[in-house]
């Protein structure tokens, strides 16, 4: 990580320059450069901040991209990737005390304090009326894989909400340190980037349960299912089922979303350090592993949709059949003798019911929603297809 002592020390050393200077300012620590000491007032260049290194520190593009080279370089020898993780709905939720439902009155009663985040995984702020609750296996997750990734922390929430998060989550401070980036710290607004992570692009990985704020970065998205344990989010989606924790549920730990997700990592990785191919770490791309281990989900299915699709868009164009080609599937809007999957929305419609007389099988859209999330075919009696109670 970086040195904020060294940049600092550096700083201290410095005579503040009276005269002008050759220097090209690569960055600035308040108002001084961090190279030559020279106060420079409000003239930062091109440089943006840094803050969540340090409140005070500006950088240029070319140390930007010197500290990317140096720091990438550095990982990639230690046989690491860069890991960027959402917080909410991906390792955790959090929820006012207030949006509750009655159903959920009864957490009140099992929550654990921030002072000791070390074991629980219901914890209510000491300050603020909200509570927080952990994804199941996301310690055990952090662990395995810190010993593969850099990790950061990427929030579209406020900067002390993500270093209170980040306490929570790695309390001895073994996996973030400062790498907690916070909507103070996007260059674009309403929109994560990679910009701010000293990692190359063809090495980094992001783990987000919202994939319209990383457009510059689809290729390098694993989209997680989200994580809905109180019901305010369930609301605020129209969705009409109940949370997890009015059902007093919660996800698998062995078999759930991020164990899945810890697989694929895995498997990432080991491919991405291959030994059979050398060690020219640098021209290797974790977004064409990322293509090719997904398409290995449903290479082998040949999919039709019946009542899914939106009439007046192009099928092609459509997400439930993007998703299903990116997962390995061949998409058609015929029904033939080569057709493996109909999938659909009611069973007495015709493709439905030809799908059970000529032994196909017959699954609703989540079949193919599920094997997104967990990279993994799933059993298609899983996803039954009932009939149509619509007039």
């Amino acid at each position: 990580g970086i040195d904020m002592s060294a940049f600092v020390g550096r700083i201290k050393q410095c005579k503040v320059a009276e005269e002008p200077s050759s220097c090209a300012h690569p960055g600035f620590f308040k108002d001084m450069c961090i190279e030559c000491g020279k106060l420079v007032g409000d003239g930062y260049g091109d440089s943006i901040p840094f803050r969540y290194i340090h409140k005070d520190l500006r950088l240029g593009s070319r140390e930007i991209s010197r500290l990317r080279n140096a720091e990438a370089g550095n990982v990639l020898r230690q046989k690491k990737l860069f890991l960027v993780l959402d917080l909410d709905q991906t390792l955790l939720h959090t929820a006012n005390i207030d949006s509750l439902s009655p159903e959920e009155a009864y957490l009140m009663n099992q929550t654990c304090s921030f002072k000791d985040t070390s074991k629980g995984s219901l914890f209510q702020f000491d300050k603020r009326p909200m509570i927080t609750k952990l994804r199941p296996f996301v310690r055990e997750f952090l662990q395995e894989a810190s010993k593969m990734f850099e990790m950061y922390i990427y929030t579209m929430g406020e900067p002390a909400y993500g270093r209170e998060m980040a306490k929570l989550l790695d309390p001895r401070n073994l996996y973030f340190d400062s790498k907690v980036i916070s909507r103070a710290d996007c260059t674009n607004r309403n929109q994560k980037g990679l910009d701010m992570v000293l990692g190359f692009e063809s090495a980094v990985l992001i783990l987000d349960d919202t994939e319209s704020v990383w457009e510059r970065h689809k290729d390098n998205l694993i989209l997680m299912e989200r994580y809905h344990f109180f019901s305010y989010t369930c609301r605020q989606l129209g969705n009409n089922c109940k949370s997890l924790a009015e059902l007093k549920l919660d996800e698998n730990e062995s078999d759930g979303a991020l164990a899945a997700i810890l697989r694929v990592l895995k498997s990432i990785h080991y491919k991405f350090f291959d030994p059979e191919h050398g060690d020219d770490y640098a021209s290797r791309d974790v977004r064409e592993l990322l293509r090719i281990i997904r398409k290995e989900v449903l290479k082998d299915c040949k999919i039709v949709f019946s009542l899914v699709l939106k009439k007046k868009t192009q099928a092609a164009d459509q997400p439930l059949w993007r998703m299903a080609e990116q997962l390995g599937a061949t998409c058609s809007t015929e029904l033939d003798s080569s057709v493996t999957h109909v999938v659909s929305k009611d069973a007495t419609a015709e493709k439905s019911r030809r799908a059970v007389e000529e032994g196909k099988f017959l699954v609703n859209p989540r079949w193919i929603e599920a094997a997104n999330f967990l990279w993994k075919r799933q059993s298609e009696d899983q996803f039954p297809v009932v009939a149509s109670t619509a007039a």
